[in-house]
């Protein structure tokens, strides 16, 4: 007899056992299931922003490219290499070690004016056409290649003297649409004068580039 009621005390804690194991399980199951579903939702949204944020941002590239073509050919041309619009016709070369502007020829000097002007001017036209527009002007100060140990900062300053030039002259830029980037790239840059040896005083100069800008011109950052 008592035998008999271990064995059904056995079997009846054996089936509660399996039921709660069977409920455990299928909670887990439906539990998989769920967050299968989310992940795979979450991808096909993610896919769906894949396709359609870089035909979003062709168009736009697009329209940046259109408006910069109108640029005044005077003095920017159109790199095919490194698909930016560039100073040219202006022969700029600092003295040596040196960072002032002045250095400049008056007749260059008033060529930069009228560059500041131009680009000024057509930032103006190219926001007034296409409102969400915006651009990049990158002032890229150079040094000649001597191993000079202060050339990233003196190639920086000579950035700094043009855009400081502008600025004195009352030719300023809406960052709401364009950001200026000031910057310094020494001997080691790509736009550089041949041939890029020890010396040639041709890469004591910046160059000026235009590029449409793709993200946030944010007027607020620090």
């Amino acid at each position: 007899m008592i035998k008999n009621k271990k064995e059904s005390f056995f079997w009846t804690s054996y089936s509660d056992l399996m039921t709660s194991l069977f409920f455990v399980m299928l909670v887990l199951f439906i539990l998989v299931i769920v967050l299968l579903h989310n992940k795979i939702t979450q991808q096909e949204i993610e896919l769906e922003n894949y396709k359609t944020v870089p035909i979003e941002k062709y168009k736009y590239l697009e329209k940046a490219e259109q408006a910069l073509a109108k640029i005044d050919t005077t003095y920017f041309e159109y790199d095919v290499q490194y698909k930016r619009h560039t100073l040219k016709n202006i022969s700029i070369s600092f003295k040596t070690g040196s960072s002032n502007i002045y250095d400049i020829p008056q007749t260059d000097l008033e060529k930069l004016h009228k560059v500041g002007l131009v680009i000024q001017s057509f930032m103006q036209q190219a926001v007034d056409s296409i409102p969400d527009i915006k651009y990049l002007l990158i002032v890229e100060g150079q040094s000649s290649k001597d191993n000079y140990n202060r050339n990233y900062e003196l190639s920086y300053e000579r950035a700094l003297a043009l855009v400081k030039f502008w600025f004195a002259n009352g030719i300023y830029f809406n960052n709401n649409y364009c950001e200026v980037i000031i910057s310094g790239s020494g001997q080691t840059s790509p736009f550089r004068e041949k041939p890029d040896i020890a010396g040639n005083k041709a890469n004591q100069r910046f160059v000026i580039h235009i590029i449409p800008k793709t993200g946030i011109v944010d007027s607020n950052s620090e």
